[in-house]
């Protein structure tokens, strides 16, 4: 018989009883409610249920992703793996599975493999889930719901009451998720105007901008001449990006406080496991300029919260450029890092490279024309000293992952995969293109020969494109963000991503935006863009697999693999695109260990 660790009732009724509540919640409260139950003052503890070492798991459906044998009844696994899949009763009467347990609680589910995400940030939501969200989307969260507001006047009017419930006066208030095209411009003036006592942050949607009033700089006590250094802060505006925000990031010191971070970690783990995301790929490991502490801290949250997913690892250029160091001392120093290895957080040879600035802000290298309304973008870092780094971990034999938005970023990122390939060929290097914001079609078609693979954020076309497009691209570019159907149709391997916490943190929805295109607003453009359902699950699964490197590990269900599986109520082949968002999960299978996300119930037995 299976045991639960966690003290929840089982038996078969309490197991049907629970079935029957779950399907007859909306989607939108069932998340809700799970947001709310899954963190509690950071004290959250995901109730992994032990069961024998040899069990066969039963379900209505399995989905196991591999074209050998696309669909099944029972997966048998042993010591967290895969043993054999198959139908129920063919696996029933084979001797090699007499001494199995019988686990037959997803009998009325389906099983997929457990889904994946390429590029996450733990760290960010670490520190804003310590804060309110007020962006132009919706956001559900294990700290709460906070609806958008998209126009300037509701926007005013939820920030000013979050401002007046603000009642920390050793702490300035901030807010995270801003967007000058939807919420109007703000800088210090108009902050201090409607704020001229309380100190106000707000934290730009993309992350890579913070804005200030002049009592949150009064508090803060920031040096006027020593930001007059930085070039991309400006002290007069109360606005800091990209470089200007990590010279800010000191003087917000507390939001760094072990306790503190740590709480927010536990939150980002909550969203993974919503979200059904058994694996999830970091692409900032010291984004703050203190990896090691950031790995000791997220491998506690796992440790303490006993949470249901593995988080690899990837340290940052520029991260140890702040830090003036050179590549091979960067290497050796990620070597230090990897012997702190876990099981659950483990830092791999992933590199990642930072080529255009972000797509939210703006900052996006984009080629000709340009911004129709005049502005440009930035590089992250010369673009000579991104070839060194490059080439210093192609040749270690690093995977290369390049946050990359703008189709004159993808120029470049072509020119430097070209050099590499010429100076030290690598058949099987899937350099990753991260984000995909735009880029042309003949540039796909170069990147598909040299061998590259893609990374994408759908969700840019959702919520970013129809304002992109009346103010900076016009509508033609903004239309065809993240050209999947492109990428597809060259035959490019790809992945879909949320770049946590730039979408939410679950791949049904990023499948969802793939597939239909729809806008925020409820436009349906770049049509031809949109790709299939089953391209979609597989960007989420045995694709993504492949584009992280792990699959041999995960990604599909078949013998050998990790059992790694997410449990839905729902099968993804028979709702079809339009509903993909409103599946609901029951939870996920770690490494063979069910994680419900609420109290559920199971029927064991013996094989006889």
């Amino acid at each position: 018989m299976h045991s639960q660790s966690c003290g929840r009732e089982s038996g078969r009724e309490s197991g049907r009883e629970n079935s029957r509540k779950s399907s007859c919640a909306g989607s939108f409260a069932y998340r809700r409610t799970l947001g709310r139950l899954l963190s509690v003052l950071g004290g959250m503890f995901f109730c992994f249920e032990s069961s024998s070492a040899q069990t066969l798991f039963r379900a209505k459906t399995i989905i196991t992703m591999d074209p050998g044998v696309p669909r099944a009844e029972a997966v048998a696994v042993d010591k967290g793996r895969v043993v054999a899949v198959g139908d129920f009763d063919e696996l029933m009467s084979l001797a090699a599975f007499e001494e199995y347990q019988v686990d037959s609680r997803f009998a009325e589910k389906v099983l997929m493999p457990g889904f994946i995400d390429p590029h996450v940030h733990p760290t960010l939501p670490a520190i804003l889930t310590q804060f309110p969200f007020l962006a132009p989307d919706d956001w559900t969260l294990p700290t709460g719901d906070f609806p958008g507001a998209h126009s300037p006047r509701v926007f005013r009017e939820k920030l000013t009451r979050l401002v007046d419930a603000h009642d920390d006066p050793a702490h300035p208030f901030i807010v995270f998720g801003y967007h000058p095209l939807w919420h109007g411009h703000l800088q210090r003036a108009e902050l201090s105007e409607w704020f001229p006592e309380q100190p106000v942050i707000l934290w730009h949607r993309s992350f890579h901008e913070l804005f200030l009033n002049s009592a949150a700089i009064e508090m803060l006590d920031l040096d006027p001449i020593a930001f007059q250094q930085i070039e991309q802060a400006d002290l007069a505006r109360g606005h800091f990006w990209e470089n200007g925000a990590k010279a800010l990031l000191p003087s917000l010191a507390y939001i760094f406080a072990p306790k503190r971070f740590l709480a927010g970690a536990k939150n980002f783990l909550a969203m993974a496991h919503q979200g059904g995301v058994t694996t999830a790929l970091d692409l900032g490991t010291g984004i703050f300029g203190n990896a090691p502490e950031e790995l000791a801290l997220l491998r506690r949250a796992v440790r303490e919260t006993n949470a249901p997913v593995r988080m690899v690892m990837t340290p940052l250029i520029t991260d140890f450029l702040a830090r003036g160091l050179t590549p091979p001392e960067a290497e050796k120093e990620i070597d230090t890092w990897r012997r702190q290895n876990t099981d659950q957080v483990l830092v791999d040879r992933h590199f990642k490279l930072m080529m255009d600035g972000a797509i939210f802000s703006g900052l996006a290298q984009m080629g000709p024309p340009g911004y129709l309304d005049g502005h440009e973008g930035v590089w992250m870092a010369p673009l000579p000293v991104t070839k060194e780094w490059a080439q210093h971990f192609w040749k270690a034999g690093y995977k290369i992952h390049a946050h990359t938005n703008g189709d004159r970023s993808t120029a470049e990122l072509l020119k430097l995969l070209a050099a590499l390939q010429t100076e030290h060929p690598r058949p099987d290097h899937r350099l990753t293109l991260e984000h995909f914001a735009y880029a042309t079609e003949d540039q796909l078609r170069e990147f598909a020969a040299l061998g590259g693979v893609i990374s994408a954020n759908p969700y840019y076309h959702y919520l970013l494109s129809d304002l992109y497009g009346k103010f900076w691209l016009g509508p033609d570019r903004s239309s065809q963000m993240v050209r999947l159907g492109s990428a597809a149709k060259h035959g490019i391997p790809i992945a879909l991503h949320s770049d946590a916490p730039m979408a939410p943190l679950e791949p049904l929805t990023l499948a969802w935006a793939a597939t239909n295109r729809v806008t925020i607003n409820g436009k349906r453009t770049g049509q031809t863009q949109r790709i299939s359902l089953d391209q979609a699950l597989r960007a989420i699964t045995v694709d993504a697999a492949w584009v992280i490197g792990w699959e041999d590990e995960i990604g599909s269900i078949r013998a050998g693999k990790r059992a790694d599986f997410t449990v839905l109520e729902q099968d993804p082949y028979k709702t079809g695109v339009a509903a993909l968002r409103d599946i609901q999960i029951w939870g996920t299978v770690f490494e063979g260990r069910p994680a419900p996300l609420q109290a559920g119930s199971a029927t064991a037995s013996t094989i006889h």
